[in-house]
């Protein structure tokens, strides 16, 4: 469905497909098999400190650390002082994980997003937090535009995709959001191994 809308507008346009986690990339092979594109995906963690229920940090698989915008500067002061060392040695093992799960299959390649319209996208985003970590990488790289597609979000990460988005397609926006995994029938993402793979697949199989 969300391959359908933006086929119209961007089927001859050059673009690539950003997943922004394991899910993001079932639901972006579609998208990229329809607009002929190249698939990537932007794998990243969160850094969670003792008694807090939200992530005080993320950090990409290349290495962009982004703090969670849901703290206010003081509260992240307060507790990037208090916690310094677990942070950084927090950034090391998050890194060192994602780059054995990741190998070199599902690497970015900042030379092919370039001048191209580039869309991220998420099987589900509860929050803009993702989105964040995702602009902060792109940030340095002169983009055409930033398109988000996610089949549905919350109230609040669709107010964050209107502040860092210049193109936004979302199928469903309830109220009250619950976890992502809800609103699907079959919980059947495949293992990380079949998932990089269906990056380094994607591009042979071109409706």
């Amino acid at each position: 469905m969300l391959a359908a809308q933006l086929a119209p507008k961007y089927r001859y346009e050059n673009c690539v497909v950003v997943a922004l986690n394991d899910g993001g990339v079932m639901v972006g092979a579609q998208i990229a098999m329809a607009l002929h594109c190249a698939l990537m995906m932007l794998m990243s963690e969160e850094i969670t400190l003792p008694r807090e229920n939200d992530a005080i940090a993320g950090i990409t698989s290349e290495g962009n650390f982004t703090y969670n915008p849901a703290y206010s500067s003081g509260e992240i002061e307060e507790m990037t002082s208090e916690y310094f060392n677990l942070i950084e040695q927090e950034k090391l093992e998050r890194m060192h994980h994602m780059n054995e799960l990741l190998g070199s299959g599902g690497m970015m390649r900042r030379d092919l997003l370039k001048g191209h319209n580039v869309i991220l996208v998420a099987d589900g985003l509860g929050n803009g937090f993702l989105l964040d970590l995702a602009v902060e990488f792109l940030k340095p790289i002169n983009t055409e535009k930033i398109v988000i597609a996610t089949p549905i979000a919350s109230v609040s990460a669709v107010d964050r995709m209107h502040i860092v988005a210049d193109d936004i397609y979302c199928l469903s926006v309830p109220g009250e959001f619950m976890d992502v995994a809800h609103y699907y029938d079959k919980q059947d993402i495949p293992d990380h191994e079949t998932v990089v793979k269906t990056l380094q697949d994607v591009i042979l199989h071109w409706k």
